[in-house]
């Protein structure tokens, strides 16, 4: 973690750009077999997790995340009633799952147990999820786990972090080409994709390059996630017939935050430098 001082914790990303919040003090810092976990008390926004010197959630709006990388395809899907997920250990994306009554299984696999723990004991941001009849729970290497999986899934969704030692496997064509086998006929996948400004658009090019190589209708939707860069991306790959942009008969007693499944068109119309950076 870099700070420039001892009231302040920020997250730099390329070239110099960062964001940064204020803390009242470091809750935990643990170093696991896969990444560097820090958890902080920030002044005005409740708990922050940092993995690996990054921010992945502030308290306050994770949900601006969450239910953006969740509800669209959920929504989406005409009759959504087994979920897979890798990653997720905060387990803010399993809760969001099983808000949906029509969900019957939700299986979430992360390869690190001890942030599982962590994430029970200190941020608590599952709201009871982990204890849930629906959920179940593997530890495990996400992509070793799709690759010798034959279960059958309506949606997948990939929360993982950036590209890098650990994650990159789960962004590349062998990947997809898997999730795409366990997929029903109708299936959707989504993964977040990060930031397309022009200090990260290379990481946005490459997830969407290698998701279209398996993947022949795929959506680039963003949304304003708050503690993240601006521009935060999600790709979805289709299986299958389903209209992705327009959702039906949405579940009204389902409780949001961010997302509105009645303009679920709203998040695909692209800023011009995105379209003018599209991957070909």
């Amino acid at each position: 973690m870099q700070k420039n001082s001892k009231q302040v914790v920020v997250d730099w990303y390329p070239g110099g750009f960062g964001i940064c919040f204020r803390v009242n003090r470091k809750i935990l810092e643990k170093t696991t077999k896969f990444q560097k976990i820090e958890i902080y008390e920030s002044e005005s926004f409740g708990k922050i997790l940092f993995l690996d010197g990054m921010i992945q959630s502030v308290e306050s709006s994770e949900e601006s995340y969450h239910e953006i990388l969740v509800h669209p395809s959920l929504f989406a899907h005409p009759n959504c009633e087994k979920v897979l997920i890798i990653g997720g250990g905060e387990g803010a994306t399993l809760r969001e799952v099983l808000k949906h009554k029509n969900v019957k299984k939700a299986k979430m696999v992360d390869i690190d147990e001890e942030m599982i723990e962590i994430a029970k004991k200190y941020l608590k941001f599952d709201k009871g999820a982990f204890e849930d009849k629906r959920a179940e729970v593997i530890i495990d290497d996400g992509f070793e786990f799709i690759k010798k999986e034959k279960e059958k899934y309506d949606v997948i969704i990939v929360d993982v972090t950036d590209p890098g030692t650990v994650s990159l496997p789960l962004y590349t064509e062998e990947f997809y080409s898997h999730a795409y086998r366990i997929l029903n006929p109708k299936g959707i996948l989504t993964t977040q994709g990060g930031s397309c400004i022009f200090i990260l658009s290379d990481k946005f090019k490459e997830v969407y390059r290698e998701m279209k190589k398996v993947f022949k209708k795929i959506y680039v939707y963003t949304f304003p996630i708050f503690g993240l860069a601006p521009g935060w991306t999600f790709l979805t790959g289709i299986k299958g017939n389903i209209n992705f942009e327009k959702i039906k008969n949405p579940e009204k007693e389902i409780e949001l935050k961010f997302y509105d499944p009645e303009n679920q068109s709203s998040l695909f119309p692209l800023s011009k430098y995105l379209k003018n950076n599209f991957p070909s």
